[in-house]
């Protein structure tokens, strides 16, 4: 039997319902300054929704249900007996420590939740909640599948740790996303952050975004390092972009990421950083090593990345022979022609390729250069999927249909998309 879904938008209306016979509820009270009174009274309706098994509820952006506010709610939750599936978002409203604590401690008391999806974005959380948050949620024995919001925050090095080793006491988490972006991590937080981490024996997925902090090479190392240990890992997103790492760093990490011989699908953002051809080289040898690499994300936006570099990476990924999906962002580097003809050159060899997007855009790439790139990949034989970024380059704009043209020669294009 389809459980029916019931959606409110207005605190009065979930109010006046008929309390005991939600079983699936959408609430959205997003923006709504329900203040510290609004919070009180939804926190006594929901304690009374016993049949409760499945609960969405924005309550993000200008609530103002502060730190009591969060503590009470969880209260709340924990007497929802039945409750196995919960997506809360508590954004931007000055929760803090205490609030965090208390709302950590109350949910660890329901013992059916399976998955929980926690967004607690801008919210003055700092080493004390963070800590307290994963000490209470290590009690939630059940979760399977956990996604934890803590953008711009001010958690450091020790609570990061410390909340990855509370993770690893979830036995049966499988599915985990991390988002700690802009907070206080440096280069002993994130190694210390890997370790833990690596301890969460039936972890298959993992998404980790360490985005703007500064973690540095030392760090981005030891963080691959650990990640090592993960060895039923499958899926990894990775987000480091502006973490201060150069050719040290990302190679380092390849390394690590080369062991992880488990790993089919893999996205990174290296965005924003100061890689050259040192580590660009270091990087395409170890993903080389993925043997069973099928679907691959590379983000290199930004970096020092010139036309050795990209010669260097194309080779490499060349090697990458089961790549069967392949999204590469080379924007905003110094890539020159013969480097481009060369890169697609290269591509051409991954000869399982069927779905590429490729941005080159705002290089220095001209004419030759993208005829040559298209010559190169009119040879990907199995290509069906093509999307090419080529914006904010020196090309010449009458000979953009020929580049064009080039392009469209290929037959076996299904879907072709090309931005000049």
């Amino acid at each position: 039997m389809v459980q029916q879904i019931k959606e409110y938008n207005k605190l009065e209306e979930f109010l006046n319902s008929s309390l005991q016979s939600h079983q699936v509820l959408h609430i959205s009270l997003n923006s709504n300054k329900i203040g510290s009174t609004g919070a009180s009274g939804l926190c006594s309706a929901l304690a009374k929704c016993i049949n409760l098994s499945n609960l969405t509820l924005n309550l993000s952006s200008s609530n103002k249900i502060g730190a009591t506010g969060a503590s009470s709610l969880g209260s709340a939750l924990a007497k929802c007996i039945n409750l196995s599936n919960l997506t809360l978002n508590l954004s931007f409203n000055q929760i803090g420590d205490k609030g965090v604590s208390g709302l950590g401690s109350a949910l660890a008391k329901c013992i059916n939740l399976s998955n929980l999806t926690l967004g607690l974005y801008f919210n003055q959380i700092g080493d004390k909640g963070a800590s307290g948050l994963g000490s209470a949620l290590a009690k939630c024995i059940n979760l399977s599948n956990l996604t934890l919001g803590l953008y711009k925050n001010q958690i450091g090095d020790k609570s990061a740790s410390d909340l990855g080793s509370a993770l690893a006491k979830c036995i049966n988490l499988s599915n985990l996303t991390l988002d700690l972006r802009e907070n206080q991590i440096s280069a002993t937080g994130a190694p210390g952050l890997g370790s833990a981490l690596a301890k969460c024996i039936n972890l298959s997925n993992l998404t980790l975004d360490l985005s703007f902090n500064q973690i540095g090479d030392k760090g981005v190392s030891g963080l691959g390092s650990a990640l090592v240990k993960c060895i039923n890992l499958s899926n990894l997103t990775l987000s480091l972009s502006s973490i201060q790492i150069g050719d040290e760093g990302v190679s380092g990490l390849g390394s690590a990421l080369a062991k992880c011989i488990n790993l089919s699908n893999l996205t990174l953002d290296l965005s924003s950083n100061q890689i050259g051809d040192k580590g660009v080289s270091g990087l395409g040898s170890a993903l080389a090593k993925c043997i069973n690499l099928s679907n691959l994300t590379l983000s290199l936006y930004k970096n020092q990345i010139d036309d050795k570099s990209t010669q260097d990476l194309g080779s490499a990924l060349a090697k990458c022979i089961n790549l069967s999906n392949l999204s590469l962002d080379l924007s905003k580097n110094q890539i020159g022609d013969k480097s481009a003809s060369d890169l697609g050159s290269a591509l051409a060899k991954c000869i399982n390729l069927s779905n590429l997007i490729l941005n080159l855009s705002g290089n220095k790439i001209g004419d030759e250069g993208a005829s040559g790139l298209g010559s190169a990949l009119a040879k990907c034989i199995n290509l069906s999927n093509l999307t090419l970024g080529l914006y904010y380059n020196k090309l010449n704009e009458q000979q953009e249909f020929k580049v064009k043209s080039k392009y469209i020669k290929s037959k076996r294009l299904v879907v072709f998309k090309i931005q000049l």
